[in-house]
């Protein structure tokens, strides 16, 4: 059965509609690739999903249960990443205080040695303890998806443009993480304006601006 699941769904922002009666099923092991014009509300729908607002007209079930009712929700949130279009990372603090502190968010229990090992891993090597509003946006954005490797967990990831301004080796290795973690029973939904090179499977879901 779908484990996240959009019924109806309906967005209206600012007496506009974004879109009416969306439908999404999310299981294990599939990857939608949500696309659309810009301001269509791709964005929108993802923010529906997680829980962040409310639908205007619809539902959001998980496991079969709406997302209105706390428990549930509380049940997605634990079983959820979600990496928005913004990376969400504090300019003021480090690779490694920003992983920290995510993790104890999260209540994730981490050593020092595994985020050195995954920041390795993204290619931010020697960039550790710099203030992170030093480093670029490609390097900021690697601070953010360093989350995937540290909430081994979740079963649903949701990714806003999770390659926006990686270079190609960033954009591989995420791949190549989502099609792992895939693999393994975990769902992925994502926008993205990049082409996927490096998966080969997926389901489209497309939204159109409506006027």
């Amino acid at each position: 059965m779908p484990s996240l699941q959009a019924v109806d769904v309906s967005c209206v922002r600012r007496d506009r509609l974004l879109f009416s009666n969306v439908n999404v099923s999310l299981n294990a092991g599939d990857l939608i690739y949500l696309s659309g014009p810009n301001g269509a509300g791709k964005t929108s729908l993802l923010r529906i999903l997680v829980g962040f607002v409310m639908p205007s007209s619809g539902d959001v079930t998980f496991n079969q249960r709406s997302t209105q009712e706390t428990s549930t929700q509380r049940e997605l949130n634990q079983s959820l990443i979600y990496i928005g279009h913004k990376s969400a990372v504090n300019p003021h603090a480090s690779a490694i205080e920003n992983s920290q502190f995510w993790c104890e968010q999260q209540g994730i229990e981490v050593n020092q040695n595994l985020i050195f090992k995954v920041l390795t891993k993204l290619g931010l090597v020697g960039l550790e303890d710099i203030p992170c509003g030093q480093l670029s946006a490609g390097q900021n954005r690697r601070v953010a998806l360093a989350r995937l490797w540290f909430k081994t967990s979740a079963k649903i990831w949701v990714l806003d443009e999770p390659f926006t301004a990686l270079d190609v080796s960033g954009i591989r290795l995420i791949e190549e993480k989502i099609s792992s973690f895939l693999s393994s029973g975990g769902s992925v939904l994502m926008t993205s304006h990049q082409p996927l090179t490096h998966i080969t499977q997926w389901q489209d879901l497309r939204l159109e601006y409506l006027i």
